[in-house]
Formats: C-alpha cells, structure tokens, sequence
C-alpha cells in the first residue's frame, strides 16, 4: 500500500488503497490508481512446519485459478506526494542471515494481485488474514461489533470478550481509502505472528467497511509494515514493538513474493532476518531517505536497454508490498506503453498540443533553450524560476461562436511538459523532426486512461523491450513475462500492463511505487536498523 496505506495488492479492487497520502511527518496520504485486474478465487490452508534451519514456517495452499472470472473488481492502489523512498547498497551482514531469532511467515499469492497470510489476536488466539502492507503503519481487523456493513459478515471478527488480554483503548480512528473508508476504534491485545507473540499491541477494531471492495476481499483486515510516521493516531506498528520487546534479532524484515500463481507457495515474509534460500548473490542496498514510506532515490529508466533520460536528475521511488503494480510518471508510462503496444485512452489534449505547439517546441529545443522553460515560453506554463508549472484552469472563449472550449491550462501544461521530454529524448537519439513528431503523437494514442487500464496482445510477449530501473548504481531489469499480469492460457487469455501512472510534482517527485512486480523478480529487504532498504535477485 503505499499509496497510502492499504494496498492491497491489486486484488479485487485495490480494496483497500486509501484515496489520499499524507505527507510523511503529518501524514498526508496519497493514492494511485491501479487499474483493474483480472482475478480469482483461491483457499488458504496453513501448515505449520518447523525446519532444521530454526525457522518457522506456515505453509499457504490455493486452489486452481480460474481464469473465467475477468475484472473480478477494480483496483485503486494510491495517489502520491510525499511518499516513501529509499535506495541500496551493498550486502546483508551475515549476522542477519542467522537463522535464531528469525521468524518466517510465508504469504499467499492471490493471482500475483494480493500477497496475504494469517495472524492471531488475542488469548485464546483468534486468528485473521491480512495483508502485509509496506504502504501503511496501522493494524485492523472487523469487529464484532459492526454491525451494519456487509463485508463484515463475511469475514472473521474480532471479539473482545472472548479474549482475556484484552485491554480496552476506545479512540476512534478512520482510515480513507480510494473505495471508502473503514472506521471503528482501537482497542489492545496480544497479537501473534507466526510463532512471535507481541504484547500490548494497539489496533483497529474496523466497525464499518462500506462498498464491494471488502466484500469481496480475500482477506480480512491489513497489518501495516511502514515507519510511525504514517500511523493513523500514531499508533505504535506492530513490527516496532517486535523490536522493542526483543522478540526479533535484527531490527529488519525482508520479502520474498513466489510470482508463478501455479505454486502452492505463495511467498514468505521473514522477520528479524532473511531466508538465504530466496535470493541470489549479494543485496543492493540504498538509504531511506524519507521516513514514513520505505523510500529511496532512484536513477534513470531504461526501456530495451535504453535511457529515458526523465529520470537521469533523480526520481524517487517507494518499495511497497501493498501496491500490485508498478506505478511512474505518466510521461514514462506513456514511453513505456507505446514500446509495448498497451492500449490507452487517447488524450485530446495531448494531441491538441502536439499539433499546434510541436514544431515550436522542437525549434526552441533545437536553438537550445532551457528544457524546463520551454513551455512557459510558449505560454502554456508559467515559470517558478526552477520548473514550469501550471497556470491553473481557465476557461477559453471562441470569439467566432461566443462559446468556451473549456481548455484546461494544467492539462496542456502537462502535454506540453511530456512533449518537451519525449522530444528531447528523440532528439538525443538523433531522430528526424518529421520522425519525432510522428512519435510524440503515437505516444499521445498511448497516453494511459484515467483509471491506469491498459491491455497488451498476449501474443507480442516475446517482441516486447525489458523496462529496467537503476538502483544504487545498478540496473534492475523486469522482462515482459515479469511486468505483464496474464489471465488464462490459451486464445483465451488475457494481458494486463503491470505499469499505471501517478504523478507527483517536486519537491516530492516525481516518484516511482515498484510494487510486488518489482518485489517478486528481486528480493527485498526493509532495514531500519540501518534505515538502507536492499534488493537482490529472488531465488
């Protein structure tokens, strides 16, 4: 969830993407849009197992993905401004990857939409599915106690009486999510994952969970894994007081998502170490550089190898768990969607600008002018003294029929800002004017729909560029049968670009979410300990 908090990995819905992000200290929440998903249904069985290596296990079953059942619901993930962000360097001390101390829990896969695995509140322990969401800090469950909200009947409650830890807190929280929102109160109890057992935890008896979204979730509530800052009340997150009761070693926790939905493993979340098991060679390991969100600076963006160049001053980028897929400035998406051949939404405006303002804008770029001034040169943008921004909405009337054309001035200053960086791109690649111009304006027929939906023909798989992100210094590659959600085999199936947009202006972005598609071709690491964030290819 980064995108605020619950993101629910791409599942029915993005159930629980909140529709807004608040800044990192404050909390200010963001939200982007996911686009919909294609899912099924699958069963969760545990198997509790307990390996020579010390670790404990809970083995996730699932039953056969039925690829019948399309857009089984419509996924939100978050919008963004002040996420998170953190890069990685180097490798994990041995001493973390000991095997004492070290709690595994493994997770389950959901259609590579929505990673989830149980836990237990309470004594006796009363047990839950939830997401583990790297977007979020918050801890809720439905309560017994709510009453009026469909989803709540079907999903497992939280009943305080029956629980002889129980503490009683009664404040009342909400949490805002794209779908709605959950509310209800805190309350205290023991909660236990995997075999760790914390003590004294505060969370969120959820008694309202308005819309389909819940009701159709796989899951029952979410267990938020970002820093305090984020916490909705400031609650304590669950994984700070593992560390804090001295129930893990090492003060990390790491991630290895299974993205092969034919397995019966699904992933494993690991705290207070890592699973050698699960990943190749050395970590690449970054700072966080804003806390709240896990998040870190990031390089350029590479498609079939070469540089974009949107990224090459510095991006930011968010590793969340509850994000399902990869979200990025809509110029890049954009790029990336005409290199694979996604199916958008053609944006008038765009185009608009394209034809009437091309040409200038390549006469200005070939005389040299300031990349970040061209538009306001034009008029399309006003000029900050660092960077066009936009001149607001404004209404144009059309002096030959007295009517207003209703133009929106921030959506042709952000045409004009993608034109000035895709034919800069171009032009660097020493391309023809005509064969830029063409180019702007295929890339304006793949400009993504409002809703981040894009589809690609299953059947050009193998003809697709990779997309690869630099990270510490090294290049991350995702290949098209990584970063393509495909639904079904055969005539029959069906392909989803694993790429949305989401756009963050400075000085919070632009920024990158690299969700469990990311996540599941690398490793990762989340070190608070050493505050550093750290991938490696999974094994």
């Amino acid at each position: 969830m980064f995108l605020h908090q619950l993101s629910l990995a791409l599942f029915l819905f993005s159930c629980c993407e909140p529709a807004t992000i608040k800044p990192v200290n404050m909390g200010t929440i963001f939200k982007v849009v996911v686009l919909p998903l294609f899912l099924s249904s699958l069963l969760l069985s545990l198997v509790s197992s307990a390996p020579n290596d010390g670790l404990f296990r809970i083995g996730l079953k699932k039953v056969k993905l039925d690829p019948n059942n399309r857009v089984a619901a419509q996924l939100e993930s978050k919008n963004v401004e002040a996420l998170r962000a953190s890069m990685r360097k180097y490798h994990l001390p041995a001493n973390l990857e000991d095997s004492g101390d070290i709690d595994i829990l493994p997770l389950k896969n959901y259609l590579d939409a929505q990673y989830y695995g149980e836990i237990a509140i309470g004594t006796p322990p009363q047990t839950f599915t939830v997401i583990f969401d790297t977007g979020s800090a918050n801890l809720w469950v439905p309560s017994s106690k709510c009453h009026f909200s469909v989803a709540c009947y079907f999903h497992a409650n939280y009943k305080s009486g029956k629980s002889s830890t129980y503490k009683k807190n009664g404040t009342s929280a909400s949490i805002q999510y794209g779908t709605g929102a959950i509310s209800g109160f805190y309350s205290n109890d023991n909660v236990q994952v995997g075999d760790i057992v914390v003590e004294n935890q505060d969370f969120i008896e959820a008694t309202s969970e308005p819309g389909l979204t819940f009701l159709a979730a796989k899951f029952d509530g979410l267990l938020g894994l970002g820093f305090q800052e984020i916490s909705v009340g400031n609650a304590v997150p669950v994984w700070y007081n593992m560390i804090e009761q001295g129930l893990i070693k090492e003060p990390l926790f790491s991630f290895w998502l299974n993205r092969n939905a034919q397995e019966e493993e699904g992933g494993e979340i690991v705290f207070g170490g890592v699973d050698p098991n699960h990943f190749k060679g050395k970590h690449t390991y970054v700072p966080v550089t804003k806390k709240g969100y896990w998040q870190f600076d990031m390089g350029d963006v590479l498609i079939g190898g070469k540089p974009t160049g949107y990224c090459s001053g510095g991006c930011f980028a968010v590793a969340d768990s509850g994000t399902s897929l990869l979200a990025g400035p809509t110029t890049v998406i954009t790029m990336i969607n005409q290199a694979i051949g996604a199916e958008g939404v053609v944006s008038q405006e765009c185009k608009a600008v394209a034809q009437q303002y091309g040409q200038t804008i390549m006469n200005l770029l070939l005389a040299e002018a300031r990349p970040d001034k061209v538009c306001s040169q034009i008029g399309l943008c006003t000029f900050d003294g660092t960077r066009s921004v936009s001149m607001g909405i404004e209404s144009v009337v059309d002096k030959s029929n007295g009517k207003s054309s209703g133009i929106l001035h921030d959506a042709s200053c952000s045409a004009c800002e993608m034109a000035v960086v895709w034919m800069k791109n171009q032009l660097g690649q020493n391309q023809t004017q005509d064969r830029i111009l063409n180019y702007v304006n295929e890339l304006c027929e793949r400009m993504p729909s409002p809703m981040g939906q894009s589809a690609v023909d299953c059947g050009r798989l193998s003809s697709m560029p990779s997309v690869s992100f630099t990270i510490g210094g090294k290049v991350f590659e995702l290949t098209p049968n990584e970063y393509i959600l495909k639904v079904g085999e055969g005539p029959q199936a069906q392909c989803i670009s694993g790429f949305i947009n989401i756009d963050i202006p400075p000085p919070r972005g632009p920024l990158w979410i690299l969700g469990d598609i990311f996540m599941g071709r690398y490793h990762t690491v989340f070190d608070s300990g050493n505050m550093r964030v750290g991938f490696a290819e999974a094994a």
